[in-house]
């Protein structure tokens, strides 16, 4: 069975990427949000944290930012012996990679998955375009 994944960020961000995951990988009930409003503080946001995460023995977070709220709530928890796993910086490409992972039985690895989903499109055009002249 995979680890639940909890997406936390600022704003909707989490949301919006957890639908945007699911036109591509269908439904994903084992992806939890939890999101950093405005006029929401650390204190609000540990509140829904701990509300969303407190029946799960073990579990992966994805935070949107390093040294962003979420990321220092999360990684705070950490530091008072909580166990689970944080990385920050997610994307589309690391949350697909870590489903695709757990799908094939294989170990996850969220920083190289998100990295793999970067590319300057226009450089691997134009590397296509010499290749062909």
């Amino acid at each position: 069975m995979a680890k639940p994944l909890i997406l936390i960020s600022h704003g909707n961000l989490c949301i919006e990427l957890k639908k945007s995951v699911e036109l591509i990988m269908g439904p994903q009930e084992g992806i939890l949000t939890v999101d950093l409003q405005p006029g929401e503080g650390q204190t609000e946001f540990l509140q829904k944290f701990t509300a969303v995460t407190k029946d799960l023995a073990n579990f992966v977070v994805f935070a949107d930012l390093y040294g962003g709220t979420p990321c220092n709530v999360a990684s705070k928890l950490l530091l008072s012996g909580s166990q689970f796993k944080l990385y920050a910086g997610m994307n589309m490409s690391m949350v697909i990679d870590y489903l695709n992972s757990n799908i094939l039985d294989n170990e996850p690895d969220p920083i190289k998955g998100g990295v793999q989903g970067i590319c300057d499109v226009n450089k691997t055009i134009q590397a296509l375009d010499d290749e062909d002249e």
